[in-house]
C-alpha cells in the first residue's frame, strides 16, 4: 500500500513540476495565463471496514486550473496591438465565413494581404457593425459579428457643393470700384483668398475669392463686392451678392451667397472642366462658417479668414487607424475623411476556468464554461481596450521559482518514501 501511496506522491510532484515548468517557459508569451496544479487526497473504504484505522490511499491531481488574473501592459508602436484591462476575450475565426470561434487575450494583430485584421496565426478578429459617423454599434450579438477589414482608400470622390468662408474685412481699406474688376490687377480689389475644390472625378481645382470695397456715402452702410475665379480661367468671373456692414462692423441681413451654376461649369466651351467631370448641382460659396454660427465682420483689422472649408473630397489613401477604449476602429484618410469601421467584439464567460485550452494562447467554450456573451468594451462588466499595447504573461517568475523548489523537495521526499518501502520489502524477503 505504501508503495502505491509513494508512487501517487511522485506523480503529483511531477505534475506540479510540469505545471511550474510550463509557466516559466511562457513567462514572455503575450496573453498567456499561468496554471496551478490542484491536488486532492485519495480515500476509499468499504462500509464494513473500520474508518478509524484507515490510512489514505495517496494523492491525485484534481485539476490543472488556469489563473485568469490581469497581466501587465507592454506598450508598442503598432496601433493594431490591443490589450484588455479587465474581463473579456477577443473572438477569432479561422476563416472569413467560419463561425468556429476561439477566444484569446493575446492582442498582437496585423493586416493580412486582403486588409483584414488577423493574429499571428492568420485567425480573423471579429467585430460588430457600427455607424460610420458616430461609431454607435448596431448589435452586440456574436451572431452578427464579422471579420474586421481596413479599407486602404476612402471610396469614391465627392464633388464640392458648398464652400464656407468666414472672415474679417479691413474697414480701413479704400474703395477700388473705380476700375473694372481684374483678377490679374491687385489695384482692382482689396483682398483675396483661395481654396481647393473637387469635381465629380476627384480632380482638384482652385477657387479664388476676391473682395473689393465699393464707394458709399455716409451714413449708408459699407458694401463689398464678391467675385470667384475658377482655376484662373479667363472667362468672366462669377459674381455674388454684396456684403453689407453697419457702422459697428456687423453683417446686415442674412449671410449672402455666391453661386457658380453647374450648367456653366459643365459647359466644355467655358474651359472650367477638361477631364469629362460633370457637376450635378451648383457650387455655392456661403459667407459664413459651416455651422452657421459665425458671419463675416468689417472692423479695423487685417483681412483674416477665420474659417474656410468645403464639402468635396478626392480619393484618399489610408493614413492612420485609431482604436479607442470602447474598441471602436476609426480610419483616417489623406483627403481628410475619417470613418468608424467596426467595434472590436469582446466576449466573457460565466466560468472562465471551464474554458478548454487549444494552444496558441487560445481557448474554446465547454459545457462548464457556459455560453459566450458578446458585448462592448468598457461597458458593464467588460474591460477596456488599450490600443498600441499588449498584455504580458501573468506569470510571476519569482513565485514560480519558489514553487519549483517546493515541488522538487516534494518529489525527493516521495522518492525517499518509495526507497524506504523498497528497503523494507527487501528486508522481509531476506528473512529466513
Amino acid at each position: 500500500m505504501s508503495f502505491n501511496i509513494a508512487l501517487s506522491g511522485i506523480a503529483a510532484a511531477q505534475k506540479d513540476l510540469d505545471t511550474t515548468a510550463n509557466n516559466i517557459a511562457n513567462v514572455n508569451t503575450t496573453g498567456f495565463k499561468e496554471s496551478r496544479a490542484e491536488f486532492a487526497d485519495v480515500y476509499a473504504t468499504s462500509i464494513f471496514a473500520s474508518g478509524r484505522t484507515k490510512v489514505g490511499d495517496g494523492v491525485t491531481t484534481s485539476v490543472v486550473a488556469q489563473q485568469f488574473s490581469q497581466g501587465s501592459l507592454q506598450f508598442t508602436n503598432n496601433s493594431l496591438d490591443m490589450a484588455i484591462t479587465g474581463e473579456g476575450f477577443f473572438a477569432l475565426t479561422p476563416d472569413i465565413q467560419s463561425r468556429d470561434l476561439t477566444y484569446t487575450r493575446a492582442g498582437a494583430f496585423k493586416l493580412n494581404k486582403d486588409n483584414f485584421i488577423v493574429d499571428n496565426n492568420g485567425n480573423f478578429l471579429q467585430g460588430f457593425a457600427v455607424d460610420p459617423l458616430d461609431g454607435d454599434n448596431q448589435s452586440v450579438s456574436l451572431s452578427t459579428a464579422a471579420p474586421i477589414t481596413i479599407p486602404t482608400t476612402a471610396g469614391a470622390p465627392r464633388a464640392t457643393n458648398n464652400i464656407y468662408i468666414n472672415m474679417n474685412l479691413d474697414s480701413r481699406n479704400v474703395p477700388t470700384d473705380a476700375l473694372p474688376f481684374d483678377a490679374t490687377d491687385d489695384a482692382t480689389y482689396n483682398d483675396s483668398t483661395s481654396i481647393t475644390v473637387y469635381d465629380s472625378l476627384g480632380e482638384s481645382h482652385t477657387a479664388t475669392m476676391y473682395f473689393r470695397r465699393t464707394t458709399t456715402t455716409p451714413p449708408a452702410n459699407s458694401e463689398w463686392e464678391t467675385f470667384v475665379v475658377w482655376d484662373n480661367v479667363t472667362a468672366a468671373p462669377f459674381q455674388g451678392d454684396n456684403l453689407e456692414f453697419d457702422s459697428s462692423g456687423n453683417l446686415v441681413g442674412v449671410a449672402p451667397t455666391l453661386v457658380m451654376p453647374f450648367a456653366v461649369l459643365n459647359n466644355p466651351l467655358n474651359g472650367y472642366l477638361k477631364n469629362g467631370a460633370q457637376f450635378q448641382a451648383d457650387v455655392v460659396v456661403n459667407f459664413r462658417d459651416a455651422a452657421g454660427t459665425s458671419r463675416p465682420t468689417q472692423v479695423a483689422g487685417d483681412f483674416a479668414p477665420t474659417s474656410l472649408s468645403q464639402d468635396g473630397t478626392t480619393v484618399g489613401s489610408l493614413t492612420g487607424v485609431d482604436i479607442d477604449a470602447f474598441g471602436r476602429v476609426l480610419a483616417s484618410y489623406s483627403n481628410g475623411d475619417s470613418a468608424y469601421l467596426a467595434q472590436v467584439a469582446l466576449v466573457r464567460f460565466a466560468n472562465v476556468q471551464g474554458l478548454k485550452q487549444v494552444g496558441n494562447t487560445s481557448w474554446k467554450q465547454t459545457i462548464t464554461s457556459g455560453e459566450p456573451i458578446g458585448g462592448q468594451a468598457n461597458t458593464n462588466t467588460f474591460g477596456a481596450i488599450n490600443a498600441s499595447a499588449l498584455e504580458q504573461s501573468n506569470v510571476n517568475l519569482t513565485t514560480e521559482l519558489v514553487d519549483l523548489i517546493s515541488a522538487q523537495r516534494n518529489f525527493q521526499a516521495n522518492s525517499r518514501a518509495l526507497e524506504v518501502n523498497s528497503t523494507l520489502q527487501q528486508t522481509v524477503l531476506q528473512i529466513r
